[in-house]
């Protein structure tokens, strides 16, 4: 286990970069790979960093490793302390594993590999608030079509893709009134209550589940509201089934203000589509391959939630996500692992190893 792995990640969480202020993050770190890295730096207009690096023995196509820089909040003034082998906070602060573990782990890999391709480096702004750094990364920037984002805690598992994720904001307008002549008005609230009756929530089945997540309106006990703001949203592996799934809880409003005499203003938007790369794509293959390298038995998974990797799928980029192996993620009780951190690291090089002596060398274990 390096010592300056565990001494770089305490370095990175000190830096604070709650989402939406991750600037001094990024200059911090564009900075370092241009001193330590000789790499060759850039940002894009939204501000994710993208470092080249030349291949070391190797004339396999380039490969890009991806990690994002923003944490959950309470982010700020960060001390990392070590006991027993486990780094937490020393405060009451989440750590930030989340993902800068990934992104010192990925470092690791590229300062240790005897032989890799070439490799953007890529940290993206904005993931924790809605992928945002990925959705408008510019992938012009980059010289690899495949490659890895490191953003999850699960160290002998490849996650393969995920799904369609349609958010529903609405607005529904009803009629106010004195709450003692009920007759004169419209209830917005009721008209929300009622719509959110006519559609299916929660686990809708094995790959597609529905929300209902705020509500806001009224003005005072004594009056019927007329206004209500609803965020809502859909999921499913399904593009389809997501699909139909947004148009029914979009129809269960509008149906339900018109027959009370209101209004719905519902806006619903694709935030992400359903990708999946297939089980036998040779990068999946070379990601077993180290996982099972480093002693663990690999898995795959499709899961129901976004990562930047789904989006990059979206912008024609073969994108799968590996582990960094932390804890607690998005709470004071985030920790992870000094073993743990190595451990990524070590599948990560390998994993470089593999792929520079071409993608069709890897042999994943049956």
């Amino acid at each position: 286990m390096s010592q300056r792995l565990v001494d770089l990640f305490c370095e990175m969480v000190r830096i604070d970069s709650p989402s939406g202020e991750e600037e001094r993050f990024i200059q911090h770190m564009r900075g370092w790979f241009e001193r330590e890295l000789g790499a060759r730096c850039r940002t894009d207009d939204y501000g994710n960093l993208v470092a080249q690096l030349d291949a070391v023995d190797s004339d396999a196509p380039p490969v890009f490793l991806a990690g994002h820089g923003d944490t959950v909040r309470p982010g700020e003034g960060i001390e990392p302390v070590i006991e027993d082998g486990i780094i937490r906070s020393a405060g009451e602060t989440i750590l930030g594993a989340d993902d800068k573990a990934g992104i010192a782990a990925i470092i690791e890999a590229v300062r240790t590999a005897s032989r890799r391709p070439a490799v953007d480096l890529i940290i993206t702004k904005g993931e924790e608030v809605g992928l945002l750094g990925a959705k408008n990364l510019d992938t012009s920037l980059l010289r690899s079509k495949i490659g890895v984002v490191v953003d999850t805690d699960l160290l002998d598992t490849v996650i393969l893709g995920g799904p369609t994720h349609a958010t529903l904001d609405i607005e529904i307008v009803g009629k106010a009134a004195h709450a003692a002549m009920p007759e004169e008005g419209v209830s917005a609230i009721r008209i929300a209550a009622q719509a959110i009756t006519r559609f299916s929530e929660g686990k809708l089945d094995a790959e597609t589940v529905a929300n209902v997540g705020m509500m806001h309106g009224g003005l005072i006990r004594n009056g019927v509201p007329e206004r209500v703001t609803i965020q809502a949203e859909c999921r499913s592996l399904d593009h389809d089934k997501c699909e139909r799934q947004a148009d029914a809880m979009r129809e269960a409003f509008e149906s339900a203000a018109q027959e009370a005499g209101g209004k719905a203003d519902v806006k619903v938007e694709l935030a992400y589509h359903a990708t999946r790369v297939a089980e036998d794509a040779p990068l999946v293959l070379a990601a077993k391959d180290a996982i099972a390298a480093s002693g663990l038995d690999p898995k795959t998974l499709v899961i129901l939630g976004g990562t930047d990797a789904l989006v990059m799928g979206g912008k024609g980029l073969e994108a799968v996500v590996l582990g960094f192996g932390g804890k607690g993620a998005h709470s004071t009780d985030e920790q992870i692992a000094v073993a743990d951190l190595g451990k990524a690291a070590e599948i990560l090089r390998t994993f470089l190893e593999r792929l520079a002596d071409g993608l069709d060398a890897p042999k994943s274990p049956s």
